[in-house]
């Protein structure tokens, strides 16, 4: 199971790399490519067994996965709760205002930090919590302005969003049928809304067919994620049946 979510990963890599796009003024980093090590060991460690439910994101963020490889990966939780740290490159063309510095960034990713947060608090032992869930992003790419402004893959041109999607659409089916999950969970509506429509392709038997659902999104740039996110998230998931309490 574990060799085929990397064999299938290092795939869905090299075919964003192969990706050309209609804005020339943008950046766009693959962590897939520069950080693959640790998102390998994620992979490895985390990723060799069937899951209950899993988490989907949007993209990476700057500070996040940028930097650790790893989906939501602030910097602390992926060293010192998911205990990985690997090399990590630089990108073939690099934002100044957004270096990669790996391991060594002091940089906080609010979102990634607020997610791994709440499972940290609730599952101490990290191995508790991969028994039944998985984390994912749909687009592994970072996109982003001239200004160095995070660029979330929404707000790109329809011909380039389509591009993303025929890549990205065909990885997470592939994942989730490895995978067999039975709640899907959103971590906003713009995951929820690609699992839906992914589900909708799957051949799957009516007893079979993931449920779908969402939680808001931990991004600082949500006014109800700043007023306590890991609160309502929780209260989110337990109304929504996705956790007991």
């Amino acid at each position: 199971m574990t060799d085929q979510l990397i064999e299938l990963t290092h795939q869905l890599s090299h075919d964003v790399d192969s990706l050309t796009f209609s804005r020339d003024d943008i950046t766009v980093y693959n962590p897939l490519d520069y950080a693959w090590e640790p998102h390998k060991r994620f992979l490895q460690r985390y990723g060799s067994s069937k899951k209950r439910i899993i988490f989907l994101g949007m993209n990476p963020g700057p500070w996040g996965m940028a930097q650790t490889g790893v989906p939501f990966g602030e910097v602390k939780a992926v060293k010192e709760w998911l205990k990985i740290e690997e090399p990590v490159g630089r990108p073939k063309v690099e934002h100044p205002k957004r270096p990669i510095l790996g391991f060594s960034t002091t940089r906080s990713e609010v979102s990634g930090r607020r997610l791994w947060g709440l499972m940290m608090e609730r599952f101490p032992d990290p191995d508790d919590f991969f028994c039944d869930h998985f984390v994912l992003n749909y687009c592994p790419l970072v996109f982003m302005e001239p200004s160095g402004k995070n660029l979330t893959p929404d707000k790109l041109p329809k011909e380039d969003r389509d591009k993303i999607e025929e890549v990205c659409d065909v990885y997470i089916m592939k994942v989730l049928e490895i995978l067999s999950p039975e709640i899907l969970v959103g971590v906003g509506k713009y995951a929820q809304k690609k699992f839906e429509t992914l589900i909708k392709r799957m051949d799957f038997g009516d007893s079979d067919r993931p449920r779908v659902t969402w939680v808001l999104h931990p991004s600082p740039a949500s006014p109800m994620a700043n007023r306590g996110w890991a609160e309502a998230a929780v209260k989110q998931l337990v109304e929504r049946e996705v956790w007991d309490k």
